[in-house]
């Protein structure tokens, strides 16, 4: 079911994708529009008190050692808590729970002209999520509208200042995480579609392709830009580039009806290309300095333990047949999606390049997954 698309001919050059930077003037569909999450400070902010029970929902996304991640308020699997994640952060800020040193391990912040990107691992077990699971995909639409988590926010100062972003997807288990925000747009590529959220099983490699060999390291590099999740470029017709587009498959059964099958019957290998990287500056650490023991609290909870409740194929670390791509071959970036394919290839620099996230079914199917009682269905928007 590969629909082709001919997309407007639109020529990607630096200058035109960078002046918003400059101007604050934004694409449609960048900037966030909805309210604040009624957890969240109105706006991000460094510096505040250290709070291990917090419940604010409000991400930032600055640099390799200002980040923060959405991850259970509790100890328990992020398919049964996608709703109520609360934000983690490397540093004091915006409300949010800290990160305790040393949970991360290796990240890779990319920065590109259409979004920022990281590739990180880490012992996430300190951020509530169960050892063994595999996790899932967060993004601002969830099952009725209002996000995965609800009242969940994202900003970034990559441009300047901080900026609230609509479009922004996280994949994350309990060592594993990629995070993209989509800080652009143009006329041929949309920040929805740069951030498109419906491959959910396909994973991080799949969906954020990357160099994925970072565990260990700590970097921030200028990157190319990746075509959107799901998109194959064909051919060019008359100036006009023409794509083909992958849609996961799912099989649903509304509340009255019958079943309904929906998608491609092949998934393909993995993405078009695997952006190049350049520019890359490394740091030996991004420790915050406090000591949360000193303190009386701790990172989370019971975190280490073991559950026998894992997502299925959530963040899967094994090989597949479905999602090996190459690694990053560095070089000078580009404002334009790399045309060098790299989708049949089986170098896997990482595991995380086959991480698969647990499935997620399309609005008509919530009621019926919660009364059909399977709990490993998230829901796809």
């Amino acid at each position: 079911m590969l629909q082709t698309l001919a997309v407007l001919a639109t020529v990607l050059v630096s200058a035109p994708q960078l002046a918003y930077a400059q101007t604050t003037t934004f694409p449609p569909g960048v900037l966030a529009t909805g309210t604040m999450g009624v957890t969240n400070p109105p706006e991000p902010t460094l510096g505040t008190a250290i709070n291990q029970t917090s419940m604010a929902r409000l991400l930032s996304v600055n640099s390799v050692d200002d980040f923060c991640l959405f991850a259970p308020p509790t100890l328990q699997t992020i398919s049964d808590s996608e709703t109520i994640e609360v934000a983690w952060c490397t540093k004091p800020r915006n409300n949010a729970r800290l990160i305790p040193d040393g949970t991360i391990t290796g990240v890779s912040f990319l920065k590109t002209d259409f979004y920022v990107q990281l590739i990180g691992y880490g012992d996430l077990t300190q951020l509530n999520i169960p050892a063994g699971d595999f996790g899932g995909e967060l993004d601002p639409h969830g099952a009725f509208g209002t996000g995965n988590p609800i009242g969940g926010n994202v900003t970034t100062n990559i441009t300047g200042a901080d900026e609230h972003i609509a479009e922004w997807m996280l994949y994350i288990g309990n060592d594993q995480f990629c995070f993209r925000v989509c800080t652009n747009a143009n006329s041929t590529y949309s920040a929805a579609e740069m951030c498109w959220h419906e491959l959910d099983e396909v994973g991080c490699g799949f969906v954020m392709p990357g160099n994925y060999n970072v565990n260990g390291t700590f970097e921030t590099c200028d990157a190319d830009v990746a075509y959107p999740p799901g998109w194959y470029p064909t051919a060019t017709v008359n100036g006009t580039p023409v794509f083909s587009t992958f849609a996961q498959r799912f099989t649903y059964t509304p509340t009255t009806g019958s079943p309904i099958t929906i998608g491609d019957l092949t998934t393909p290998a993995g993405a078009f290309s695997t952006p190049s990287s350049s520019n890359c500056v490394t740091t030996s650490s991004i420790a915050n300095g406090v000591n949360l023991a000193a303190l009386g609290v701790s990172g989370a909870a019971g975190a280490a333990a073991a559950t026998s409740s894992t997502t299925s194929g959530a963040g899967k670390v094994t090989a597949t047949g479905t999602s090996t791509r190459g690694t990053s071959t560095g070089g000078s970036t580009s404002s334009e999606p790399s045309n060098t394919s790299t989708a049949g290839s089986s170098t896997q620099s990482s595991a995380a390049r086959s991480m698969n996230v647990n499935s997620q079914a399309y609005p008509m199917v919530a009621l019926w997954a919660l009364l059909s009682g399977i709990g490993a269905v998230v829901v796809f928007h």
